[in-house]
């Protein structure tokens, strides 16, 4: 079933100032193999570039008479307007869960199989929590709004649990399978160095 493209679609702005179309212009052309970006052309689009995630891939859609230079700077305007999207956007507890069965099938295989997961508002020194005897997964309320991969990190730590309890050598090979881990650590150990900052008082007349 092909994927629903609306929850992560970018808009359509128009293209001011698009050459004219170039002779040969491959109306799907794929991004170098080591992107996650797929740019398709196409002839029946004049004015318009929207975006959207399918998997693993974002793809960006634009006219085929664009030129190499817009198309970079295309992609790059159409990826920072998903990731603001989907910063502001907050899963619910079904579209978490179906999440976790996706990260699941990514990296372990599908063996990870929470019974379920679900926000909670109770964890505030914690960004989240599994009972592996319940099957159980419960992510901090704080983390919404907070980039994607991020989330990501945290439901596969979690899904990680269910299948090593502990943090033992074995555990941390497992999260070794997301590319990301060592980005959202850091990500979130930012976020828990600035709460610890003083709040300066305001000056005068702010």
């Amino acid at each position: 079933m092909p994927a629903d493209p609306s929850p992560g679609f970018a808009g359509e702005p128009a293209v001011p100032g698009a050459g004219p179309r170039r002779r040969g212009a491959d109306p799907a052309r794929r991004a170098p193999a080591t992107s996650a970006v797929e740019v398709r052309r196409s002839a029946r689009r004049s004015r318009t570039v929207s975006a959207y995630r399918e998997g693993g891939r974002t793809i960006v859609l634009i006219p085929a008479r664009m030129s190499e230079a817009e198309e970079r700077r295309w992609v790059d305007v159409m990826l920072d307007r998903l990731a603001a999207q989907e910063s502001r956007r907050v899963l619910d507890d079904t579209e978490l869960a179906e999440r976790a069965e996706r990260l699941s099938a990514q990296y372990f295989d599908g063996r990870a199989r929470p019974a379920s997961v679900r926000w909670v508002t109770n964890q505030n020194t914690r960004w989240g929590s599994c009972t592996p005897s319940e099957g159980s997964i419960r992510l901090s309320h704080r983390l919404q709004g907070m980039p994607e991969y991020v989330v990501d990190y945290v439901l596969v730590h979690e899904l990680a649990h269910l299948l090593v309890p502990g943090h033992g050598p074995r555990f941390w090979r497992l999260l070794e399978a997301y590319p990301r881990t060592e980005r959202a650590r850091g990500y979130l150990d930012g976020v828990v160095a600035a709460d610890r900052l003083p709040h300066l008082p305001a000056a005068r007349g702010e």
